[in-house]
């Protein structure tokens, strides 16, 4: 996929270094010092424009929000969000999801969502999808005992793909919707792509799943 360049998010990024941490690998097993806190803290990998991010943690100020974006020209767009929002529970990460457990300590994260990731349909490309093995391994280094991963998707082969990565790494399934919208589950916060695929009346699909003990 490509992005539109924009030469200004270098700056804004740097000006705005309260909700977009620079080198955060300095602040490994330290969140709750960045937060002023000892909230739970919830991360979201592949936070894309923000939406997500920024809304829960309007909706939810007792809990810290973490949204982690590798693309500087998308992570800019949050980060206007979350200035615009002027919230102290959100925070934003400009790196790779592959290094979590260079910004995180062991059981420093109380949840994980993954909302409308890159399917990655071939199969040579299995291992780049955020449910393959090695990233469950990943989110399991950062996560407390019986952390929970919350995965949302309108893709229904990456949806498939997933629920037997999951049940193959024994995670335990908590929840699990194959048509989230017209579901009695409440609450719900949707991303930006979450809400162009659900106008034209694609169904959306869900899943809560937990570590074991």
């Amino acid at each position: 996929m490509r992005f539109r360049n924009k030469p200004w998010a270098t700056e804004f990024i740097a000006e705005n270094a309260y909700y977009c941490i620079p080198d955060p690998e300095n602040h490994k097993g330290k969140w709750t010092d960045i937060f002023g806190n000892n909230n739970p803290i919830h991360i979201e990998v592949g936070t894309g424009k923000g939406t997500f991010v920024t809304e829960m943690a309007k909706a939810n100020p007792a809990i810290n929000y973490i949204g982690i974006e590798l693309f500087e020209s998308v992570i800019v767009k949050a980060l206007e969000k979350a200035v615009a929002a002027n919230i102290p529970n959100v925070k934003l990460l400009n790196v790779n999801a592959q290094k979590l457990s260079e910004y995180f300590d062991a059981g420093e994260v109380d949840r994980v969502y993954l909302n409308f990731s890159d399917p990655w349909p071939k199969t040579r490309h299995e291992k780049r999808r955020l449910t393959y093995k090695a990233f469950l391994d990943l989110y399991k280094e950062v996560l407390v005992p019986q952390g929970e991963i919350h995965f949302k998707t309108d893709n229904r082969g990456l949806f498939e793909y997933s629920l037997m990565s999951f049940s193959e790494y024994g995670l335990l399934l908590k929840y699990v919707s194959l048509d989230l919208h017209n579901s009695d589950f409440e609450g719900n916060i949707m991303t930006e792509y979450e809400e162009k695929f659900s106008s034209k009346g694609f169904p959306i699909y869900r899943c809560e799943v937990k570590y074991p003990e």
